[in-house]
This record gives C-alpha cells, structure tokens and sequence, in this order.
C-alpha cells in the first residue's frame, strides 16, 4: 500500500509502492480512481490517472492493481458504446460513475454453439464455439490450445461461465487483454487486397488496402468527420471500430445514431451490429483520450484472429496527441517542436505498426486496417502531428480547404494526396490501371492549365488545351463529387464507379476527337452535358443510355 503525495491534474505521485513495475495499473484514493505507472524512481511512482481528480489528496492511498491496462473483450462488443477504457455507456446515465461495475454484465446470457467436439486436440486460435443470433459477423471464442476436455452444450450461457476446458485452462465468453501489447499472430502479408469504402475518390484515385494505413488530415470545416462516417458505414470490412478521440459529444451522438438507423446491406440488420463504438468525449477525462485508440485496435485485433477484416477508424490522433502534451507539461518531460513530447514520432509509429493484413495463429486471414483523421490548428500541415504521422501512413487524403468551401465532397485533394500501394492494387486489375492513370492525368493536366487560364484567360489557350480544362469540369462535377445526402450517391460500388469514369472518359474522348476534325471547340463547350453529370445518381442500366445521348449530341454538332 502507498501513499499519494502529489496530485498536479491526472499526474499523481505515489511513494512506497514496493515492487511496482512499469505500465502496472495503480488504485488511487477512497474511490479507487484507476491509473497507470508512467515512471519508477526508487520508490517514488509517477502514475497518470484515468478519471477526474478532484477530492484525491496528498496522503490517500494507492494500491498495487498487480495487472496491465486491459481491455475486456467478449460477444458484447459488437453493437456496443463503450468509453476510453472499453467499459459500457450503454444505461450508464448522463453523469458515469468511474467505480460502478458496467451495467448488465452479470446477467446477459448468449446464444453458444460448439464447433468442436470433446476429445479433439486443436491449435491455439482454432474457433471453439461461435456466439450469434443471426447477426453479421458471427463471435468466435477462440482456443488456447491443447486438448478438448469439456465442451458446453449449444444454448444460452452466462458471460463468465466456462464453455470449454482446453489443456487444464477453462475458456469463457470473455477474457481481459493488455491494450498496449499487440496480439499475436503467424504470418504478416505484404501483398494489397483492395479496400472498398464506397467513395469514388478513394477507390479510384486513392485506393486502401485491407491492413494499410490512412491519414486524413484537414482543417476546421474540411469535413474529415463526414468522410469519416461515410466509410464506418460503407466500407466492406466485417467489423468497424469507431473512436471517438476527444469528439464533440453531439457528433458521436449522430454517429450512434446514424449507425443505429441504417441497415446492413450484406444481412438486412442493423449496421451497428458490426460496429463498435469507443466514445470518449471532450468532456470525458483527458487521459482516458491518450488510451482509447490502443482500446480500440486491441478490438480490432481480437475480431482480426477470428479471421475477420477489422477497421480501426480515430477520429482524431490530434486530440490523442494533445493528451501526451498535457500529460509531459506536468510531469516536466524535455519539450519538443510546439510543445509536443520528443517520443511523439515513436507513439505514432507504435499505434500505426499494429495494422496488417495477416495469418492468425489459427489459420485464418485477417487484417485490421487504421484510419487517423488529423487536425492541424489553423491548416497548417507542417505541424508536428502531421508531418510525423505522414511518415508512418501508406495513404494519405488530405482534405483542401478551398474544395470544401466550394461545396466539393468529399473535399480530397488529388494533388495533395498518395496512396503508395495504389499501382500494385490497380496492376491485378484488367484496364483498373489505366483507368486511373488518365483520370489522374486528366486532372493533373486541367489544374495546371487553370492557373494558367486565370492569368491569360480561357481564350487564349489552343483549343486541346480548352478540351482538358472541359474535362477537368466533368470529373470533378460528374465523378469526384458525391453527396451523403443521396440514397443513390453516397455508396458507389466498384463496378458503378468503373461505368462512371469510362462514361466520362468516352465523353471526354470524343470531345478530343471533334477538335483534331476542326469542329470549333466553344461550340464543343456549349454542348448540354448535363445526362453525364447527373449519372451518379442514375441507376447502373441508365449510365450506357446516358453517355450516348451525350455522344450522339456532340456527333450532332458537327
């Protein structure tokens, strides 16, 4: 038992914690605030608490938890709200009581039907038995490896009631896991499989693998936080992790939500079903900011060894990193660039490292994929958390200002952007890679000649130069842009969005064609094309109709 002799906001110095080691967590005071021991020094511990300190006091105790900062996963995950320590917020009440156990976790019982049978010798991480009520993905309990001694019988079976004994160990429901100790698995793959998101930016121009890394940096109003529930909607992983790292309480209320309205378009059922949502609010304790993303890929890599595609998506690492700002202020660590830790660029790396696309130790493929939304104060990307996390992300979607307020969605920079294994996803792909190298092309062409234009005037250019400007107006306008507002627009499947683009390309094409036959190019511009514009929001059969009329128009002009 120790004893508290400074509090200074979530930093608590304790002395006479005999044996203490590093990361271990401590109890603090009356109400047993929960905290972590940052730094040893002889028998003197610095410790970062979890909650409020208000009414801790030198003199209070503190006591030895002998355990790690964990995580309890189980069949409850999935559909659920949880804060920064994974624990429930669901029935919780407007104000969370830190001390009180998490509500309804002794008498939930679920639906357990076995996969093996007793007798069986199986491999650590081979599926014992699935927990599921018809909802998408189905929970796996996993074994620990050894022979089956014990199997429990299909039916309902409480939370902590064993269901198997394997090698002498009993299996339950659910078990605690350290946050900041990745899970462990067989192999890591290096080949990019595709990750849909539904957004026709990305999945041309930018595209993310499943077990890659993202960054998506932008400033006040860029819409990072639309873009960002677009693809927990959308994309096409098995499980969806949503942190909400230091969010506006209001916005990860519309999230709930959101997600608690729309359906599932692979089961019918509710999308929150597959997703799990980690809210930890402005308002919430700081320091329970700096530990929810490292709650929140330890999910991710709990349904990853299930076999399952996981997506990590926080929002926003700028907030988690204003976390470790605050906590090295008070503890009087060596400040680097803007006040940030000299050990930031090491956190980034850390956090980011834990995504892969791998074989789990049970045989099975999965990945987990991370999604960081950044943001800089004022724009500004050659800020520290900016410009570090570009190092690590094998992605990068930055958001522009001047598109946003355009009314552009979503406002990516094409410029501004890369996706470092988009030629190695495109090449496996019949036409995937041209596609997207005239695209990019084309946009590439039609910004430098619109500097150019506002300088000299449209007028001035040759008329293939007044062609690419054309062209540059219809991908933007009839492929760039997508409204989630729109039932139709706001999830583009991969197919819609190769008809869309070659649509255009056709277009643009034979726009080209009619200058190189001397047709005047302002009458080529005065043309209606307004039916390619507008197919994004047709259905698929009327994109083929929609184009030709256009061509057909443009044969006419001659």
């Amino acid at each position: 038992m120790g004893t508290v002799t400074r509090v200074n906001g979530p930093l608590v110095e304790v002395e006479g914690l005999t044996g203490a080691a590093m990361f271990e967590l401590v109890a603090l005071g009356p109400h047993r605030l929960p905290g972590e021991i940052i730094a040893l020094r002889h028998d003197r511990a610095t410790v970062q608490a979890y909650e409020y300190t208000g009414g801790l006091a030198p003199g209070d105790p503190a006591e030895r938890r002998g355990a790690l900062l964990s995580a309890r996963l189980g069949p409850h995950l999935l559909g659920g709200v949880f804060d920064g320590l994974l624990r429930p917020l669901s029935g919780a009440g407007m104000w969370l009581d830190p001390v009180a156990p998490p509500p309804g976790r002794a008498e939930h019982s679920w639906p357990f039907k076995p996969l093996v049978a007793e007798g069986r010798t199986v491999a650590r991480g081979t599926p014992i038995g699935s927990v599921g009520s018809g909802s998408s993905p189905p929970y796996l309990v996993l074994s620990p490896g050894g022979a089956v001694s014990r199997i429990r019988e299909p039916g309902p079976c409480p939370s902590g009631a064993p269901v198997a004994v394997i090698g002498g160990v009993q299996v339950t429901l659910e078990r605690e896991q350290p946050v900041r100790r990745a899970l462990p698995y067989d192999v890591r793959h290096e080949e990019p499989v595709p990750l849909t998101t539904g957004q026709r930016v990305i999945d041309l121009l930018l595209p993310v693998s499943r077990g890659g890394t993202v960054a998506v940096p932008g400033g006040f109003g860029t819409g990072k936080t639309v873009l960002l529930q677009q693809i927990a909607k959308w994309c096409d992983a098995d499980v969806v992790v949503y942190v909400g790292c230091g969010e506006r309480g209001n916005e990860m209320a519309d999230v709930v939500a959101e997600l608690g309205r729309l359906t599932d378009p692979r089961t019918g059922g509710r999308l929150a079903d597959r997703t799990v949502v980690i809210a930890n609010t402005s308002n919430m304790p700081m320091m329970a900011r700096e530990a929810s993303i490292y709650t929140g890929v330890t999910v991710a890599e709990h349904f990853r060894d299930m076999g399952y595609d996981a997506v990590v998506i926080a929002d926003s690492t700028s907030r988690w990193a204003e976390a470790l700002r605050e906590l090295g202020s008070r503890s009087g660590a060596l400040p680097a660039e803007e006040g940030y830790p000299a050990d930031l660029a090491s956190a980034l790396a850390a956090f980011y490292e834990r995504a892969g696309r791998v074989t789990t130790l049970g045989g099975a493929t999965g990945s987990v994929t991370v999604i960081g939304a950044v943001s800089p104060p004022g724009g500004d990307m050659t800020e520290p958390v900016t410009a570090h996390t570009q190092r690590f992300v094998r992605s990068l979607w930055t958001l522009d200002r001047d598109l946003a307020y355009a009314r552009h969605y979503p406002a990516v920079s094409w410029a501004g952007s890369f996706a470092r294994d988009a030629d190695a996803m495109t090449a496996a792909v019949p036409g995937a890679a041209q596609r997207r190298g005239r695209v990019s092309g084309l946009l590439a062409e039609a910004d430098r000649l619109t500097a150019l234009a506002e300088l000299l005037g449209a007028g001035t250019l040759p008329a293939h130069e007044r062609i690419v400007l054309l062209a540059g107006r219809l991908i933007r306008e009839g492929f760039l842009q997508q409204s989630a507002l729109s039932p139709r627009d706001s999830f583009c499947r991969p197919e819609r969005t190769n008809l869309i683009a070659d649509a255009l390309l056709a277009v643009v094409d034979r726009c080209q064609t009619l200058v190189e036959r001397q047709v005047p190019v302002a009458w080529i511009e005065q043309q209606d094309f307004s039916p390619i514009l507008r197919a994004k929001e047709a259905p698929e059969e009327e994109i083929a109709a929609r184009r030709n009329t256009v061509l057909d128009a443009l044969e006419r002009s001659r």
